[in-house]
């Protein structure tokens, strides 16, 4: 039995919009809305920007460019010489996120834009060298961005994934599509993973996160 009571929609809202978003995070949004893309929630977006404050994050890998958002709030968080490699199908989804980006004030140099399938960029992305990867496309993918992610992330890096509960599916067994069960088998892998120390946050849509554990070098 749980210690405590469910969380009460009033609580939850507050939690997730106790930090505000900007002007500039508003307007993202708002073209993310336009265009049709979801970005990630107020909440999830926080935790991203602590969790690159705390790990002063230098090289950051973000699968889903959308219109900004989350690439916002990482490179807020990220060290003032960290550079965000991001990752979209869409090229003109990541035209509009370079305008936010730049209304923000960060140069162009603190944000690599890479248009292309995803398992088709991440394998030409280099080994151990990212202190995050952040995926939040598509989810039948999710496990095979777990793989990439293992081999991009440095030891101590975290990999973050957006809409772990999937719109309250996961956690649901009689839901049975394909998205549903990829994110569920996701799930099961990073909490059986004997390398990864994971967390899942009821943030938003659900943000599942796991460091990559530091391992000794044999002899």
């Amino acid at each position: 039995m749980p210690s405590t009571a469910p969380l009460a929609t009033t609580s939850w809202t507050f939690a997730e919009n106790y930090v505000a978003e900007d002007a500039v995070l508003a307007a993202a949004r708002d073209r993310a809305t336009e265009v049709g893309v979801t970005p990630i929630g107020t909440g999830g977006g926080a935790a991203l920007r602590f969790l690159a404050s705390v790990l002063e994050a230098r090289a950051v890998v973000e699968i889903g460019t959308g219109t900004g958002v989350s690439g916002l709030w990482l490179l807020r968080g990220m060290r003032p010489d960290g550079v965000l490699t991001t990752v979209d199908l869409e090229a003109e989804h990541q035209r509009l996120a370079r305008e936010a980006f730049t209304a923000a004030g960060f140069v162009s140099q603190r944000v690599r834009t890479i248009p292309g399938a995803a398992l088709d960029v991440l394998p030409r992305l280099t080994d151990g060298h990212y202190d995050i990867v952040f995926a939040d496309g598509d989810k039948t993918e999710y496990g095979s961005y777990l793989t990439e992610a293992l081999r991009l992330l440095r030891p101590g890096g975290v990999v973050v994934f957006d809409n772990a509960l999937w719109h309250d599916r996961v956690a649901d067994p009689s839901q049975r599509d394909e998205e549903t069960i990829a994110v569920r088998d996701l799930t099961r892998l990073v909490a059986e993973h004997e390398s990864l120390v994971p967390v899942l946050l009821p943030v938003g849509d659900g943000l599942l996160l796991a460091k990559k554990e530091w391992v000794a070098e044999a002899d």
